[in-house]
């Protein structure tokens, strides 16, 4: 009788590996890997590239602190262009009013140069890092790369003679990431949250709210947006395009308004506008209202339906103001500075919180975690979500599309499961509200998405936080200009669909609290308190359904 072979069992990672990775150095593991082409998307690997687009954390420690440290990069930079006569984009960044900050610690001209000297041709910083105050995004060779990691400020002698060669060299940098890509991840679905009557009872429409939606762009010709003129925002405030690294200040307003995907546009009807042919206000110039859905046919095929629908088609917080904040070029390109320079954006745009002009930030987008590169929660996405949130924002994530997948059996054989310890950042940030997704008219009886991303956290915190609709959501798709006189509308699915659904609902409940107003992580506690138990697992379901009238009435 034959002996039976013991399956094969997946590699684990060696010991080895698991200490190397958690070792601190300048080069952060996400980009490490990616040099080395063992990323987890062979066919985006770095292996055979020159250059790599990064994100530049700077060292708190050096002299002057972060700003300071980021403006000497700047300045060796503009040295660098200058060196090789690239005075076009030397006076791209300069126009966006660079200056030494108040305070900082006097540079030689020979360091500035030293440092200058890292940047070869092919070297790039984008000027969209100038919205931010804590990193520069840039392309960088191989070489660049470890060179800047290892660059340190150089010390006077009076300062060497003082330590007696006993301190190190402070390091420019913290540490340098991959510029990840990043993904994207309503009249029936208003009622499953209470939505109308929190309309109806108390007049929870969003008046007198702004809610930015980082995504592919708000189409603004979408008639929904002009019965309540839901883009036209208050004084100060204005939309922006951060999918150019040298944004033109004077279009980036206008292409922040376009949207190619329809992602944006569909995240942004979720959550304010409105579009009704029956009662006032009704939306002018149009006659015809149409609903694309999908339907499965008797022998397992696929087609689409396009419906006249009679009526209104309401966002959560219809008189919401909405700014648009694209950083998406459509539903598969977008880079993780692109964001991290939005948000930085909101930052300034609210004086840090001093003025809150922008009370709330919509992100249905994000990227896969890996703990090899980062503790959870601790990326510079998460972080800066974070600070955001600290400083009065409320921010609202999507938990992630990846809850459901395959498994390898003991015997080798693939079976498909419910995958727990799934969440996308930023998802992960302790501090933001973060989706998973439900029914859309039925939560109880069909309970939380199966493809809805999991909790906990990698590092044990229980998410998501609440659970919405996200299944088959009925919002704005892309105008079609041969067809001026009619509103079109379509169904998506997704916790991109289900996170607006909670951005609407707060913009909702801080136009009637608006005692709570810069206070987010106040309002989180609120809603989660007030969610309904959908009796599921909390790592599936967080607190449960998001529940507005309940919400509004424990206030």
């Amino acid at each position: 009788m034959a002996k039976r072979q013991r399956p094969a069992q997946p590699p684990t990672e060696p010991e080895d590996s698991i200490r190397e990775n958690l070792v601190k150095t300048r080069i952060g593991g996400d980009l490490s890997s990616f040099m080395k082409g063992d990323s987890d998307n062979p066919k985006k690997a770095g292996k055979a590239a020159e250059r790599f687009d990064v994100v530049i954390e700077f060292n708190r420690d050096s002299p002057g602190g972060v700003t300071a440290a980021r403006q000497l990069l700047f300045e060796a930079y503009l040295l660098h262009l200058n060196r090789i006569g690239a005075t076009d984009e030397s006076n791209n960044l300069r126009r966006f009013g660079m200056a030494p900050p108040l305070g900082m610690p006097a540079i030689s001209e020979d360091t500035k140069l030293d440092l200058s000297q890292i940047f070869s041709k092919g070297s790039r910083i984008a000027a969209k890092s100038l919205w931010t105050d804590s990193y520069v995004f840039a392309t960088l060779t191989r070489e660049a790369i470890g060179r800047l990691s290892t660059w340190t400020m150089p010390r006077s002698d009076d300062e060497k003679t003082k330590s007696d060669g006993k301190q190190k060299d402070i390091p420019l940098v913290y540490k340098i990431w991959h510029d990840h890509e990043i993904y994207r991840c309503v009249y029936e679905s208003v009622r499953t949250i209470k939505g109308d009557a929190a309309q109806a009872s108390f007049a929870a429409s969003g008046k007198g709210i702004v809610w930015a939606v980082a995504d592919t762009g708000i189409d603004e010709t979408h008639p929904h947006f002009s019965t309540l003129k839901t883009l036209e925002l208050p004084d100060g405030l204005s939309h922006w395009d951060f999918t150019s690294d040298n944004p033109d200040p004077a279009s980036a307003p206008k292409t922040a308004l376009t949207d190619t995907a329809g992602h944006g546009t569909h995240v942004a009807g979720i959550i304010a506008g409105r579009t009704s042919l029956s009662e006032a206000p009704k939306t002018s110039g149009i006659k015809k209202i149409s609903v694309t859905s999908e339907i499965r046919k008797e022998d397992d095929t696929k087609s689409k339906v396009t419906e006249e629908h009679q009526g209104v088609i309401s966002g959560m917080a219809p008189h919401c103001k909405l700014m648009s904040l694209k950083v998406l070029v459509n539903d598969k390109q977008g880079r993780l500075s692109n964001l991290l320079a939005a948000i930085n954006y909101v930052q300034r745009s609210n004086d840090y919180g001093r003025n809150i002009k922008i009370h709330g930030l919509n992100l249905s987008l994000g990227y896969p975690f890996n703990p090899v590169w980062f503790a959870a929660g601790q990326s510079p996405l998460c972080v800066e979500v974070n600070r955001l949130v600290r400083s009065g924002v409320c921010v609202v994530v999507a938990a992630g599309n990846a809850g459901y997948g395959t498994v390898t059996q003991f015997s080798g054989a693939p079976e498909r499961a419910a995958h727990s310890g799934t969440i996308m950042d930023p998802g992960n940030a302790a501090l933001a509200v973060t989706v998973g997704s439900t029914h859309r008219d039925m939560p109880h009886t069909y309970g939380v998405s199966y493809f809805s991303s999991k909790g906990p956290t990698a590092d044990g915190r229980m998410k998501p936080d609440l659970v919405a609709p996200g299944e088959r959501i009925v919002s704005c798709a892309l105008p079609d200009a041969a067809k001026p006189s009619e509103a079109p509308f379509r169904e998506d699915t997704g916790t991109s669909m289900a996170t607006p659904h909670v951005s609407g609902a707060i913009a909702a409940f801080l136009s009637v609290r608006r005692e709570f107003l810069g206070q987010p992580e106040r309002v989180k506690e609120i809603f989660v308190g007030a969610a309904t138990d959908l009796k599921r697992r909390p790592e599936f379901q967080g607190a449960g359904l998001l529940d507005l009238m309940r919400t509004l009435q424990a206030v």
